[in-house]
C-alpha cells in the first residue's frame, strides 16, 4: 500500500456478477489493445465464463481502497495463448491487466497495479518467470513492463495481433524493486 495509492488487493472475478462492470471496462476506447471494443454484454459474460471453466486460465478482479480498479489474468502459456510461438519452461506464468478507465487518474496508479500483479504471481513459489504479449504498437505498457523487469524477447505473430513476447524473471522484478536475491 502506498499513502498516495492507497490500498491495492485481488479477488476472483465472477463472471456472471462482474459482467456488466467488465463490459464497460473491455467496451471503453482506452482499452483497445483488450481487443473488446465491439462486444456484447453476452460476449464479455461468455468470455469470462471459458476463462473460469479452464483449468489454466484465471481472472481476478483488482480493487482499489475496496472498489473494482482493474482486471489481471493469469494463464499457462504451455495451453493458453502462446502454444507453439516460444518454447515454455516450467514455472512460466502468462499474465493480462487491464486498468478500468477512469476520469480521474491517480499518478502512479498503473505502476502501482502491475506492481501488484506481479508480486501476485511471484507470491507463488513456482512461479520462475512471468510472460507477456502485449501488441507490439502498446508502448506505454512496453515502457511499464520494462520498469518492472520485462526483457522483450521477440515479435510473434498471434491470431489477433503481431504481439512483444517478453520474459520477466523473480529476480529481474527484485531487482526493480531494491531486493537483492
Amino acid at each position: 500500500m502506498s499513502p498516495t495509492i492507497g490500498a491495492l488487493s485481488l479477488r476472483p472475478l465472477d463472471p456472471l456478477n462482474d459482467a456488466e462492470l467488465l463490459h464497460s471496462w473491455v467496451t471503453h476506447p482506452k482499452a483497445e489493445h483488450w481487443m473488446m471494443r465491439h462486444a456484447k454484454l453476452q460476449d464479455v459474460e461468455r468470455e469470462y465464463m471459458r476463462i473460469a471453466a479452464h483449468e489454466h486460465h484465471d481472472a481476478y478482479i483488482g480493487l482499489h481502497d475496496g472498489v473494482p480498479a482493474f482486471l489481471m489474468e493469469s494463464y499457462d502459456p504451455q495451453y493458453v495463448e502462446l502454444v507453439g510461438l516460444y518454447e515454455p519452461q516450467p514455472g512460466d506464468v502468462g499474465m493480462h491487466f487491464l486498468v478500468a478507465p477512469t476520469d480521474r487518474p491517480v499518478h502512479g496508479f498503473t505502476r502501482a497495479v502491475i506492481t501488484v500483479v506481479m508480486e501476485s504471481l511471484f507470491a507463488d513459489p513456482r512461479t520462475r518467470r512471468v510472460v507477456v504479449e502485449p501488441d507490439v504498437t502498446n508502448k506505454a505498457v512496453h515502457a511499464l513492463n520494462e520498469a518492472v523487469g520485462f526483457v522483450p524477447v521477440r515479435e510473434i505473430e498471434k491470431p489477433e495481433k503481431r504481439a512483444l513476447l517478453s520474459l520477466c524473471t523473480r529476480e529481474r522484478f527484485l531487482a526493480t524493486r531494491g531486493v537483492a536475491i
